[in-house]
Formats: C-alpha cells, structure tokens, sequence
C-alpha cells in the first residue's frame, strides 16, 4: 500500500493478466521454478503466469498475515480449497493421520471421515487430544467457536497437548478482530473467506495464515492442483478487510441483545450463544476470545418439526447458507452444512443457526417472534410445548 500511496493511488488496482511478459528465457526458467515451488516473487524476477503468482492476491495475503500475526499467508477459491490443500500437504509429507475436534463445518467434518484426501481421523474431545497423536499424525483440526454449536475450545491447551504436531484452527466464526490464534500457538489458522472477510456474501475464498515454512507448502500446492483465488475475487476480500472491525463488533452487539430476547420465548429450549450466562466455562472470554461473536443457534422445543417452521417462517431473516454477512441468516445444520455428518455427530434436528447481521435489532427480534409464534399455534408443537 506504500507503493501505491507513492505513485498516487488510493485503492490497489486489478489487475487480470492471466501471463507475464519474461524478460529473457533463463530468468522466466528460473521465475517458473522459484515460484512453482512456493518461493515468494524475487527481485528481478518475473510472475510468469496467474496460477503461480498475482500481485493483488498477493496483497489480500499481506494484509491477513498482518491481522493474524503470522509470517505470512496464502488463499485460495474457497475455505475448502483451502483445508483441502493442508491436508494434501500432510499426506504428501508422510503424515497422513489427522486428530480432530467436534463439532467443525460440516464440510471439513467430512472430507476428514470419508478420507478422501487420503488422510485418516481420529476424533477426539478437546481435553483428551494428547492421547489420540501418533507418529504420523500430521495435523490437529479445531474450529473455535464450534459450528454450529458455539462451543469455545482453548487453543493453547490443545497446542499443549499436540506437542510437536501443528494446529490448525478454523478462525472463520471469530475473525482476527475477536481471536488470533497463531498467537496462542497454531500453526495453520484458516477461514472460509467467503464468510465475515468479505462480509457482504458476494464473493468466495479462502485463506490460510501461517509461518512461511507452511506457505511454501502450501504454495506449491496450490500451483500444482490450481485451487486459485481470482484477482477481482482478492480485491473484493482485501476490500472487505478496511471495513471488518466495524462490521463485526456491531453485528457483535445485535447477537448479544437478541440472544437474550429468545431465551425468553416459550418455543425455544435454549439459546447457545458464548455471551449467556454459563456457557463459557472455561472463562475463554476476555482471555482467547475478545467477545462471543455474531452467531447463535436456538434449540426448538418442538424438535425438528418446530425448527422447519422457524426457518421457513422468517420474512427479514433470509432462509440460506453461510454466514458473517451483512445480513441476517438462518439455517437448519442437520439438513444443509451438517446433513453428511455422521448421526452421533450431527447437530441436534431441533436447532437451528443464525448469522448475525447489521439489521436493527428490534426488526430481527419482531421477525424471529412471528416465526416463533407460529410454532406456538402449530397444534402438534404445542402439545410437546405444553401450551395450549
């Protein structure tokens, strides 16, 4: 951003060149080999070609790197691509075998139970990781806050128990603004940047902070299987960055307030939310984690048939996938992200997950309570609700 103040610019530009002009053969040769590798763009040296290397994903990295203070970082089309490249670096390194914390995204849930990526899960709580390491673990995989059930987990902690073994902490829920994990110890922090980085669900990415042994790795990785980010896809995430503080302790503040309006709806069994009373037990707040976030889930007393009606009831709240936008979204987990998780694993069929957005909160409180209300007058909800 230096250089572009310098020559009069305010904003980084796009650039979409998909090839580089090389100065001579012997230092494109070199350029390609360097970078093909996953060693940073040298001085005299020439980008060669998009998959390799482009100046604005370079920029959207920096910028991460700095907020998660790592060495460095590397994106990609999408949070799995990105998971999937640090798990392709581990079976291709020799050590294939993952320990794994429950709950995490429904997507990484799977792609580490069906093994497809050639790596092998065990699945361990998160105060008894030290038992499952091995000598070909490669990996330890935990998602704090959990999806979609808001459990903190302490990440120093497991970074003690792993050992040797690098973390991977999925920092999509809180975002460097409320958790760094690599401060605590991780080695591999990752989001689904699609989510809160970009923040207003129109662009896809994702994005892996980590020390600069690790981005080598996964550089390679990526010029090899391709899993790119797009140049105007980078600027619209480095875009959503200048804005994220803002944006997520605001949403911040709504969750908060409407977190404790629903606990006291008769429809609802519980709220589980980082923010209510009793539900951070290990006292993570304020000490790993700056505040509880801008997602919450509700627990339907009437089962699943009580959350349907919630989600497909909601006017404002739009009823979708994802989350960390600027606008409000609801979901059933065991149906859509965690439908092809494991039955012990799966979220229960009466909870449902909202992403908290930038709406007044009196307007999602109003919209929530009609949706509420009508399991209230649903006859068969109301007999295993007890009113009526």
């Amino acid at each position: 951003m230096q250089g572009l103040r310098a020559a009069g610019g305010h904003v980084p530009p796009i650039d979409l060149s998909t090839t580089n002009a090389l100065a001579d053969v012997e230092v494109g040769g070199l350029s390609y080999e360097e970078l093909a590798t996953g060693h940073d763009l040298g001085a005299g040296r020439s980008a060669v070609y998009q998959r390799l290397w482009q100046p604005g994903v370079a920029r959207f990295e920096e910028a991460l790197a700095d907020l998660e203070g790592t060495e460095a970082a590397v994106a990609f089309a999408s949070g799995m691509a990105a998971l999937s490249a640090c798990l392709i670096a581990i079976t291709s390194a020799g050590t294939p075998h993952v320990v794994a914390v429950r709950p995490l995204y429904g997507g990484t849930d799977h792609v580490l139970e069906t093994g497809l990526l050639g790596t092998e899960v065990s699945w361990a709580d998160a105060d008894d990781v030290a038992r499952h390491v091995r000598p070909d673990t490669g990996l330890v995989v935990i998602e704090t806050p959990a999806n979609p059930t808001l459990e903190l987990v302490d990440i120093a902690a497991v970074v003690a128990q792993a050992g040797d073994v690098p973390v991977l902490v999925d920092n999509t829920f809180a975002t460097p603004v409320l958790q760094q994990p690599a401060r605590l110890g991780a080695t591999l922090v990752l989001h689904s940047a699609t989510k809160y980085l970009g923040g207003h669900g129109d662009v896809m990415g994702g994005v892996v902070a980590a020390p600069q042994r690790w981005v080598e790795r996964l550089r390679q990785v990526r010029a090899l299987t391709g899993g790119l980010l797009h140049p105007f896809a980078a600027y619209m995430l480095h875009r959503g960055l200048r804005t994220l503080p803002v944006r997520v302790r605001a949403q911040q503040q709504t969750a908060g307030v409407l977190a404790e309006r629903l606990g006291r709806h008769p429809a609802v069994a519980r709220v589980l939310y980082p923010g209510l009373p009793g539900q951070d037990p290990a006292g993570l707040l304020g000490r790993q984690f700056e505040g509880p976030g801008s997602i919450l889930a509700i627990e339907l007393v009437g089962g699943y048939r009580a959350a349907a009606m919630v989600a497909e009831s909601c006017d404002l709240i739009t009823h979708a996938v994802s989350l960390g936008g600027v606008d409000t979204l609801i979901q059933h987990p065991a149906s859509l992200t965690h439908r092809p998780v494991v039955a012990a694993a799966k979220p229960g069929a009466g909870i449902v997950r909202l992403s908290v957005g930038l709406e007044h909160v009196d307007d999602l409180t109003d919209d929530l309570t009609r949706a509420l209300d009508r399991v209230i007058a649903d006859s068969h909800a109301s007999e295993l609700i007890g009113v009526g």
